[in-house]
C-alpha cells in the first residue's frame, strides 16, 4: 500500500486525475491526503467533491479556508463572493449530501507513514501537537454539531490574532479555525499576520513564516507537519514541515508526495490556469 499527500485541489478535478494517474493509485490499495481547499473558486467543485467523496476509506481530506467558506454560503451565513465559483455545487441535486461529508471534514489528521501530520495552513507556535490535536477536536466538535451555523455565522475576521487558553465562545473557536485555516505569518510574540500573504523573501521584517516562528515547536516533534494554503509560497521542506500547495488554480501545478518509503518522493502535473493569482 503507497500512502500521498496532495495539496490544494481548488475544483480542478481533471488536474487531480491526472495526477493520480502518474502516481499511479491504486483505489483498492492505496490512500491520499489531502490538504484542503477541495472546492473554491476553481470549475467543477460537485464533481471534485463527489469523486473524492467516492474514494471512501481511501481518501481523507482537512478542512481547508474556502472548504469552510463552502460551508458558510451553504448555510446563508457567508456572501458569496463572485470568484468563488460554488453556484454549481450549491445547485446540485445532491448538495446536502455533499456539503454534510464536507462539514464531517477533520482540521488536523495525524497519519502513521512516516511519522506526518496533516493540516491546512500550519500549526501556531503557541501550541505543540497534543495542543493542536486536543483544539482540533474541540472546533470540529462545534463545526459537526448543533451549533454549527451560530459558529459560522460569528466565524469572520481576524480577532482574537493571538492564542490565550482561556479564551471562550466564538473568539476561542475563531482563532483556532483561523490557525488551522488562514495562518501564513506569525509576528515574534504570536500574533496571526494576515496582511501579508506573498512569499517570505518578500514579507515584512516582523513577519515570521508559521514554521520558523519564535517558539515554534516542531523541530522538537518527531513529526513532519504537511500544509498546503500558501501558493505563493509553493512547495518548500524544512525542520518539521512539508508544504505542498504549488498554485494549481494559478497555472502552476498540483503535487503530491509520497508518504511511505525510506525518502519523500515528489510527483507534480502542469496546471493549465482557471484563474489569474489575486
Amino acid at each position: 500500500m503507497a500512502e500521498y499527500a496532495i495539496g490544494d485541489v481548488h475544483a480542478c478535478l481533471p488536474e487531480l486525475q491526472a495526477l493520480l494517474t502518474a502516481i499511479r493509485f491504486d483505489p483498492t490499495n492505496d490512500r491520499v491526503w489531502f490538504t484542503g481547499d477541495l472546492v473554491g473558486r476553481g470549475p467543477q467543485p460537485a464533481e471534485t467533491l463527489r469523486f473524492i467523496r467516492g474514494l471512501g476509506e481511501r481518501a481523507e481530506a482537512v478542512l481547508g479556508n474556502h472548504d469552510i467558506h463552502c460551508l458558510a454560503v451553504a448555510e446563508g451565513t457567508g456572501r458569496q463572493r463572485k470568484d468563488d465559483n460554488l453556484a454549481p455545487l450549491l445547485k446540485a441535486e445532491d448538495r446536502a449530501t455533499l456539503i454534510d461529508w464536507l462539514r464531517q471534514r477533520p482540521l488536523l489528521c495525524d497519519i502513521s507513514a512516516g511519522a506526518h501530520t496533516l493540516v491546512h495552513a500550519g500549526i501556531p507556535p503557541q501550541w505543540d501537537l497534543d495542543d493542536a490535536r486536543r483544539l482540533a477536536r474541540e472546533a470540529e466538535a462545534l463545526l459537526r454539531g448543533p451549533d454549527c451555523p451560530q459558529l459560522l455565522a460569528h466565524l469572520y475576521g481576524n480577532d482574537p490574532d493571538r492564542w490565550q487558553e482561556d479564551l471562550t465562545g466564538w473568539d476561542r473557536a475563531r482563532f483556532i479555525i483561523n490557525a488551522f485555516t488562514r495562518m501564513r505569518y506569525c509576528g515574534a510574540d504570536g500574533r496571526l499576520r494576515f496582511q501579508h500573504n506573498g512569499p517570505p523573501e518578500a514579507a515584512p521584517a516582523d513577519h515570521y513564516p508559521w514554521y520558523e516562528a519564535p517558539g515554534q515547536h516542531l523541530a522538537d516533534s518527531g513529526r513532519t507537519v504537511i500544509a498546503g494554503h500558501w501558493s505563493r509560497l509553493g512547495q518548500r521542506s524544512g525542520p518539521g514541515y512539508v508544504t505542498l500547495d504549488t498554485g494549481c488554480l494559478w497555472g502552476g501545478a498540483l503535487t503530491a508526495l509520497r508518504l511511505d518509503g525510506p525518502k519523500p518522493v515528489f510527483t507534480q502535473v502542469a496546471c493549465p490556469g482557471n484563474l489569474r493569482p489575486a
